[in-house]
């Protein structure tokens, strides 16, 4: 214990004693190193110099503190030295500073102290002498008097004091030396200066190493090489390679053709051999038009046509001077002969030209007259013709240089309107040469060619209650033939039909549509009304203006198509049965009317109390109802089949349901908008006797009580209800046997090909949980196929109104034709059926049944009956 307070006494003395020394030198420590030490090199003694024991710069954590910058030193954390750790460049650190210095900052804690090192870095010769470029370009006039003085650009040293210091050489020249020039106490800078004359033609480049020498140890050099170019001086003529040039040429040559290219050269160079030459002393005069000589390269070319007969020799100087100063010149003349050749080519010229050609004109007429000619003699004069095309003109020699143009092949203005036709004229020289006149012949239009439509049958689609006026289609006939004879007028065929309307009669397709005369649209008259007209096939004519009028027709079939302008119609109760009644108001476009039930006390859950029937003239979903119970709203004790229109008991009935019920029920279709009709169902809540009295009296009304069993009627009432009941049951039954031998025995004698068919009143309804297709009087149809009948029956029908009660007995039906037919044991549509489109057609997406007064019967439709529609 005596022993570690000893320590710690002489630790503390120690710290006083190092304190007091340091605030004695200032508070810093002075190191230095030398540039490029190796990392790891020692540079001091940092932790024994702050007076720190073994072991206390790694306990206190004797660090550096960096200031911004990397100092490339470090300290050693075991023994606290300061070592280098990354190379040291003391030209990156200060550049030519001097001295180098680094200041650092000694962070040492427990205490916290903060000490400040210096640490200078001391200049190497590292950085040899370095010139602005590894080689230096002078021009020095081969003129230039001995004396002359070229400064050169010394090099630099990144080094600084000794190891910057510079001294220059040249290596051996007799033309230069070099004299050394001191610009400061440190600079020096190096002039080149000429010892003796140059000769460019001698020597036209002198090449000198320049090296400079830094005083380092050891020393390091740096070299620039000197390119010296002698300028030369213009002590030189040009001079043309021949004095005289003689040159044959053509007369027949074109303009551009090279004559000949003249040669001078100059032994100077740069500007002193750059030379122009001229074109001088013409003989005769014309020769300026003739030829040119190009100012750089010395081609004379033709400038003008040669004729031997006018000029057949051209004599001219050329002169070559070059750009010197002064400038010096040479000269040379050429003699230029013309070679006489077949220069004269045919001439065509057409002395007269009757056009337009018309199109029927016949072969053998003449078009043109034509002269030919050539201002040659012998063979050269000698010319023979040819038209181009050859067809359908050619040409008939009349007398010697007289040709006629004549139509050789019928003409068709429509395949050719023109011809542009071509004569060309050849002579007999060696070349021959050729000539060509070009003739246009236009052909005149004849009225050869009716209209015609682009397609046979055009397909119209409308909708119903269109605006009059408005554009249904556009029609287009084209007419190849030009003016009067190509512009087309439409009309709407008188005898190219119409249509037949519901209800019977006639109507012509004029009094529906119009088509404009010059444009081909087609308009409607009037609005249309899918119910009273579906298809609307006529003919439109288009005619020409051409004389005789030419005409051509095409067949246009409109369809129209349905909108949903129709609100359905409530019908009265099947059979008219007595307490039946209905009140229809149209003044909204939606129907209204109130019906009556009776229903019994105690009636349990589903069942069906009454019938509402609605019709809806429309077609297509447009009439596809559906039912809605508008009043009284949330769970009641009704409720009505949503495509049905059946109205049944939603639970048991009770005395607390009141007497009298009176439910709201609205017809809603399909179409978009949506209309609707609204009807009143008034249920009276009885008991069962009074059921069955009712049931009674209203005969066969489709309203009207259903009884349920059991409830808490009296026992006999119970008794008598079932009895009538099971009476009518048995009834039923059997007359639905009798009916179903009666058929099958008929089907079964029929042939197999037979189509049972029948037209008049019959009602078609289509009713599913999925859809309902409503009901319809108009063009409906009840069809069976012998073999399996009841799986292949198709109900063909369109919605419409049902007659007025009581005329339905007066109305006659035609007999309906088969609408399918068997070939081969599979059925097909007959050609009246299949012409029509599948927009004619309504297809319901639910099973078909008739629905008569008594039983009813549904078949269900093949799949592939409705895919063969």
């Amino acid at each position: 214990m005596a022993a570690e307070m000893g320590l710690w006494r002489g630790a503390l003395a120690r710290v006083l004693v190092l304190q007091l020394s340091w605030a004695l030198v200032g508070g810093q420590v002075r190191y230095s190193v030398p540039e490029e030490a190796k990392a790891g090199t020692v540079v001091g003694r940092l932790a024994q110099d702050l007076g720190l024991e073994a072991g206390e710069p790694e306990a206190r954590r004797l660090r550096l503190v960096s200031q911004g910058r990397r100092a490339s030193v470090e300290v050693s954390g075991a023994s606290g030295a300061l070592v280098v750790s990354s190379r040291l460049d003391r030209e990156e650190l200060c550049g030519k500073s001097a001295p180098c210095s680094l200041r650092l900052e000694v962070l040492v804690e427990r205490p916290l102290r903060v000490f400040h090192v210096e640490l200078e870095v001391t200049d190497i010769n590292d950085n040899a002498p370095i010139f602005p470029a590894a080689r230096k370009n002078l021009s020095i006039a081969e003129s230039s008097l001995p004396g002359s003085r070229f400064p050169l650009e010394g090099a630099s040293d990144a080094d600084t004091g000794a190891n910057a210091q510079l001294s220059y050489s040249l290596s051996p020249s007799e033309h230069f030396s070099l004299d050394l020039q001191k610009s400061n106490e440190q600079n020096i800078v190096p002039d080149l200066v000429l010892m003796k004359a140059l000769d460019r033609e001698t020597m036209p480049i002198h090449r000198l190493v320049l090296t400079a020498t830094d005083g380092g140890r050891p020393a390091l050099t740096g070299t620039v090489e000197l390119m010296i170019s002698v300028l030369d001086a213009n002590d030189n003529a040009p001079k043309f390679n021949q004095s005289v040039y003689e040159v044959q040429l053509q007369e027949s040559a074109a303009e551009g053709t090279l004559v000949v290219r003249v040669k001078a050269t100059d032994p100077d160079e740069g500007i002193n051999s750059e030379m122009s030459y001229t074109v001088t002393n013409f003989l005769p005069l014309s020769g300026k038009d003739v030829i040119t000589v190009n100012p750089r390269t010395g081609e004379i070319l033709l400038t003008g046509a040669l004729d031997f007969e006018e000029v057949s020799v051209f004599h001219f100087r050329i002169e070559a001077q070059d750009k010197g100063s002064p400038p010096l010149s040479g000269h040379c003349r050429v003699v230029l002969q013309v070679v006489d050749v077949n220069d004269n080519a045919p001439e065509v010229w057409v002395t007269s030209l009757s056009v337009p050609v018309p199109e029927d004109a016949t072969v053998g007429t003449v078009v043109a007259l034509l002269s030919v000619s050539d201002r040659d003699s012998g063979a050269n004069g000698r010319v023979r013709c040819t038209v181009w095309p050859p067809a359908p003109f050619g040409l008939v020699s009349t007398f010697a240089g007289s040709y006629s143009l004549v139509l050789r092949e019928a003409l068709d203005r429509e395949r050719v309107s023109e011809y542009e036709v071509e004569v060309r004229a050849e002579d007999g020289g060696a070349p021959p040469l050729r000539a060509s006149r070009g003739l246009r012949v236009p052909v005149s239009d004849v009225n050869d060619n009716a209209p015609a439509f682009a397609q046979a049958v055009y397909t119209v689609l409308a909708r119903e209650n269109n605006a009059a006026g408005v554009e249904l289609a556009r029609l287009f006939a084209r007419d190849p033939d030009e003016a009067g004879n190509g512009r087309v007028s439409y009309s709407v065929s008188e005898s190219g039909g119409g249509a037949a309307v519901s209800g019977g009669g006639w109507r012509p397709a004029s009094s529906y549509v119009s088509v404009d005369a010059e444009s081909g649209r087609l308009w409607a008259l009037q609005p249309l009304d899918y119910e009273e007209l579906q298809v609307l096939q006529f003919e439109v004519r288009a005619v020409d203006a051409g004389e005789p009028a030419l005409c051509g027709n095409a067949t246009v079939q409109l369809f129209v198509l349905d909108e949903n302008d129709n609100a359905p119609v409530l019908l009265p109760p099947s059979g008219g049965g007595p307490g039946a009644r209905t009140a229809v108001s149209s003044a909204s476009g939606a129907g209204s009317g109130e019906l009556w039930a009776w229903a019994t006390w105690g009636a349990p859950a589903g069942q069906v109390l009454a019938k509402i029937r609605a019709v809806d003239a429309d077609s297509g979903y447009n009439a596809w109802l559906r039912y809605e119970l508008w009043e009284p709203r949330g769970k009641g004790p009704f409720r009505v089949g949503l495509y049905s229109g059946e109205v049944s008991t939603a639970r048991a009935l009770e005395e607390a349901d009141g007497p009298r019920q009176s439910l709201v029920i609205v017809v809603r279709d399909h179409g978009e908008p949506a209309r609707s009709a609204t009807a009143t169902l008034s249920v009276s809540l009885v008991e069962g006797a009074e059921a069955a009295l009712a049931v009674g009296g209203s005969g066969s009304s489709g309203v009207g009580l259903r009884p349920a069993e059991g409830g808490a009627s009296a026992a006999s009432a119970s008794v008598s209800t079932t009895n009538v009941w099971l009476v009518v049951a048995i009834c039923a039954v059997s007359s639905l046997f009798l009916l179903a031998v009666v058929l099958y025995g008929a089907s079964r004698w029929l042939p197999r090909s037979a189509v049972l068919s029948g037209a008049g009143p019959t009602t078609l309804v289509c009713a599913s949980e999925v859809g309902s297709w409503s009901y319809s009087q108009r063009q409906s149809r009840s069809l069976c196929v012998a073999d399996g009948a009841g799986k292949s029956d198709l109900m063909v029908f369109s919605p419409n109104f049902p007659p007025p009660a009581g005329s339905a007995a007066k109305e006659t039906h035609p007999e309906a034709p088969a609408l399918l037919q068997m070939v081969s044991g599979s059925p097909s549509l007959p050609p009246s059926l299949s012409s029509l489109p599948l927009a004619y057609y309504l297809l319901a997406p639910c099973p078909l049944f008739s629905f008569l007064p008594g039983p009813s019967y549904w078949y269900e439709p093949s799949d592939k009956y409705l895919h063969n529609l």
